[in-house]
């Protein structure tokens, strides 16, 4: 079995991108779905529940399934699974009052959780803590307050991943700032308030990834569709988001297809969106990648 519980993290820290399925609407969370998505040729599954119902009975028997379908070949007991919070992350304190999601999420022995409108550092530093149990340390007093997350929830998580209670509270922190932590928490930048506040929301310890989310901030400056190719406005962001996440050692995630997947990885993108085997194929070949899916 594989040293790591989070497949996903252990690749990144590899410096290899990962590649994920699901989008932001209609994933099966059935028992059965979860089966037959543990032989998954994606690193990591995403669950959109921003748009998505909230749905935590379909989400504890859909991770059921992938316990009981796994493992998976590369020896993790599942694959990573990350889920997208209905909550927007505009301030710390609209973060703070809808931290019961984050904690319902996790309770199901998920991998990660996605905050999207992210606008504000105070709004990312809130999200990051409530997925913090207070006995993890690393961070706080340098950029973060005590983690908010309380106990109850290990009965249920902990045998996802495999590991006892205690195991579980150790573990169960953000990556990279722990380097033994197993959850991978990410922010969408995807709207006109984000922008002048960029490089301060990516350098809140505690994320794992970024993305500029070009449909959101597309329609936050007036476009209908997302245009394409980018105008110089929406590529100076995504620049800006780039750089901020190399700046501070986290992952860029960039879509990708399998005509600029490379491109995309020679510049940095560390995640892949896109949602096709042959893309992910195309780029792991590139960077010479050992672990199988």
């Amino acid at each position: 079995m594989s040293p790591r519980i989070n497949r996903a993290i252990e690749l990144l820290a590899q410096d290899q991108p990962i590649y994920y399925m699901g989008g932001h609407t209609g994933h099966i969370l059935t028992y059965e779905q979860g089966i037959d998505d543990a032989g998954t040729w994606a690193d990591y599954i995403n669950v959109g529940m921003e748009h998505g119902a909230f749905n935590m009975a379909g989400l504890d028997a859909y991770m059921a399934g992938l316990v009981d379908g796994g493992p998976t070949r590369s020896g993790h007991r599942t694959p990573t699974v990350i889920v997208e919070a209905p909550v927007e992350g505009t301030s710390g304190e609209i973060v703070r009052y809808n931290a019961w999601q984050f904690r319902q999420i996790l309770a199901r022995g998920v991998h990660g959780i996605l905050l999207c409108q992210a606008e504000s550092a105070d709004a990312v530093r809130s999200f990051v803590e409530a997925c913090r149990y207070p006995i993890n340390r690393i961070g706080v007093g340098e950029g973060l307050g005590q983690g908010t997350r309380g106990v109850g929830s290990e009965p249920s998580a902990a045998p996802v991943w495999g590991v006892d209670r205690d195991g579980y509270l150790r573990v169960a922190d953000p990556w990279p700032l722990n380097p033994d932590g197993e959850l991978l928490l990410g922010v969408k930048i995807e709207s006109a308030a984000a922008i002048p506040h960029i490089e301060e929301i990516l350098s809140v310890p505690g994320l794992g990834f970024a993305e500029m989310g070009p449909g959101d901030l597309s329609l936050s400056l007036g476009y209908f569709h997302v245009p394409r190719p980018f105008p110089l406005e929406i590529q100076e962001i995504r620049h800006r988001v780039r750089a901020a996440c190399i700046a501070n050692g986290i992952a860029f995630l960039e879509s990708s297809g399998p005509d600029d997947v490379i491109i995309n990885i020679d510049n940095g993108a560390r995640i892949i969106a896109g949602h096709r085997e042959d893309t992910a194929q195309i780029g792991r070949a590139h960077t010479r990648r050992t672990m199988q899916v």
